[in-house]
């Protein structure tokens, strides 16, 4: 049986939370990536990224505890989306500023 990930509910999710996790620059690209192209597995984000293993996989978990992604499993592998939906129904245009903002690389 496959192991549960916990996300907040909707309701749960904090914008001063949300800020402080996006704040920083590495988790700041992985929301832009996950925007530009759609849902990704851990691979993917690394290679983009160019991230070792461990950082990308602890960034990832404080973007899910934060409710700005959400985690999947298929098989053995994770795949991350944005909370898309749950993020404008609490703040509404807060992914749509951050997608407009030039990046930093």
């Amino acid at each position: 049986m496959p192991r549960v990930i916990h996300h907040p509910s909707t309701g749960d999710i904090d914008l001063a939370n949300v800020l402080r996790t996006i704040g920083d620059p590495v988790r700041l690209d992985i929301v832009r990536l996950l925007s530009r192209k759609g849902e990704q597995n851990c691979a993917a984000v690394q290679d983009a990224l160019g991230l070792p293993v461990s950082t990308c996989s602890y960034h990832l978990r404080l973007l899910r505890e934060a409710g700005v992604t959400r985690t999947r499993t298929e098989g053995t592998e994770r795949h991350m989306s944005l909370r898309r939906d749950d993020l404008e129904e609490r703040f509404p245009g807060l992914l749509g500023s951050l997608e407009s903002t030039p990046t930093r690389r």
